[in-house]
C-alpha cells in the first residue's frame, strides 16, 4: 500500500511505499531538478533531554534541530521521517530560520527512493547499512571504527 507524503510541506509529489532499503521510503513520483527543496522535515518539538529519556523504539524518527532542540517525527510528521539511508544519497538537509528541510544533490528520477546520509553518532550502538551502494560505509555512524 502507498500513500503520500503531506502535500502542506512537500514541493515536489512524493509517494510513500515499500523501500528495498529499510521497511518503507518515500519516492518520487515525479522528476526532480538538481539543486531543489523536496520536503520538510516536521514533528513535535522535544528538547534533547526528553529526547534522551524516550525508550528506543524499533525505529527513531528524531533529528536535532539545535543544539537545545530536536524534532520527532513519530508525531506529526510530514512524511520525510520515513526517507531512509544510503551512503551514496540524493539529498542532503540544510537548516534554515528553525526548520529542516530536504534538497536534491542531483537530479532524481520518478520511482527514484529518496535517501540521505545518516549521522548516528559515534556512540550509538552498531547498525547496520542496507542501503546496496557499491561502495556501502557497512554501518550507519559518522566514522567507521
Amino acid at each position: 500500500m502507498s500513500h503520500r507524503a503531506s502535500r502542506k510541506t512537500a514541493y515536489f509529489k512524493l509517494r510513500i511505499g515499500p523501500s528495498g532499503i529499510h521497511r518503507r521510503g518515500v519516492f518520487a513520483a515525479e522528476d526532480i531538478p538538481s539543486g531543489r527543496r523536496i520536503i520538510e522535515y516536521t514533528g513535535r518539538r522535544i528538547t534533547n533531554g526528553q529526547g534522551m529519556r524516550l525508550k528506543p523504539p524499533h525505529d527513531r524518527y528524531l533529528v536535532r534541530l539545535n543544539e537545545d532542540w530536536l524534532l520527532d517525527g513519530r508525531s506529526g510528521g510530514s512524511g520525510a521521517e520515513l526517507i531512509n539511508h544510503s551512503c551514496v544519497p540524493n539529498l542532503i538537509f540544510r537548516r534554515a530560520k528553525g526548520r529542516i528541510y530536504f534538497l536534491s544533490l542531483r537530479k532524481i528520477r520518478a520511482g527514484e527512493e529518496l535517501t540521505f546520509r545518516y549521522g548516528y553518532p559515534i556512540k550509538v550502538t552498531r547498525v547496520p547499512c542496507h542501503c546496496g551502494a557499491p561502495r556501502c560505509r557497512g554501518v550507519l555512524r559518522y566514522v567507521l571504527e
